[in-house]
């Protein structure tokens, strides 16, 4: 099993951890399985009132799509298949609230899973960036998912910058991506405190207010998510290309370091293949 679920019955408070922290908790097709299976077992169960979702070992919440996975595509230039389009809770019709709790990196697929919870704590070594354009594939989904909790120009930046650049927690926290920065091992305890008190009131009462607050956004994101398909179709490159892409990056940072750079609201620092800037 790659995902690890803990109830407390006391609170009605379950925690939900990916738990691949070897492969930086990311997600592959048994994965993504477990994760639709277990939002839809949760609209069945009267015990869990609010849910922490979280990632294993510190390092990552979640990196995105595991790089082994192969999945073929049609030839169709208006349809995809992603593996990953239903490992987040809305997706499966779950209403309960979910807070997402960040140490490490957040990056790429791990926006589906960001962008269906209620809001995300980080702790302050927490970075987030979308890899897509460097190893030339579309940032759709992901950009999309975003564009509903960060401003245009930080989504557009995040998502064209590709690994050049991470958004790191504080800088998260200023744009409105984070609700909460903790210190460092701190996300998880802080939000398991906020679902515990979010499961404590009246259970139609949460679940209305989950369900009237994601309708405010919904019928824009249904509108962009419905031209995903053939842009990624359109816009990435063949599998092979990319492959080439990505070990050439994987050489020149076993050689010459990471390469990316982090930006916060605070200034510039320098380090790293390519410099070391926070924002």
């Amino acid at each position: 099993m790659a995902l690890r679920t803990e109830r407390d019955e006391g609170t009605g408070v379950a925690l939900v951890t990916l738990d691949r922290p070897d492969r930086l908790n990311a997600v592959d097709l048994a994965t993504a399985d477990e994760l639709a299976a277990v939002w839809r077992a949760f609209r069945f169960d009267d015990g869990v009132r609010a849910v922490v979702v979280t990632g294993a070992g510190g390092r990552a919440f979640c990196t995105g799509i595991d790089r082994g996975v192969d999945v073929p595509q049609p030839s169709s230039p208006y349809t995809i298949d992603d593996p990953l389009i239903a490992i987040g809770p809305k997706a499966n019709d779950l209403w309960k609230p979910v807070i997402a709790a960040v140490e490490g990196m957040a990056c790429g697929g791990a926006f589906y899973l960001l962008g269906e919870a209620e809001f995300v704590i980080a702790s302050e070594g927490a970075t987030f960036f979308d890899p897509h354009t460097t190893y030339g594939m579309v940032s759709a989904y992901e950009a999309i998912s975003m564009a509903q909790r960060m401003p245009f120009g930080e989504v557009a930046r995040m998502s064209l910058m590709g690994t050049a650049e991470r958004v790191s927690a504080r800088r998260a926290y200023e744009i409105g991506l984070v609700s909460e920065v903790t210190e460092a091992g701190g996300a998880v305890a802080a939000a398991l405190r906020a679902a515990e008190v979010i499961a404590s009131y009246p259970t139609a009462a949460v679940q209305g207010t989950v369900r009237a607050v994601w309708s405010a956004k919904e019928a824009a994101r249904a509108r962009a998510m419905a031209h995903a398909p053939h842009l990624i179709a359109l816009g990435n490159l063949p599998p092979e290309q990319q492959a080439e892409l990505f070990r050439g990056r994987s050489r020149g940072r076993s050689q010459d370091g990471d390469g990316s750079s982090s930006r916060d609201g605070g200034g510039s620092g320098s380090g790293g293949r390519g410099g070391f800037r926070t924002r």
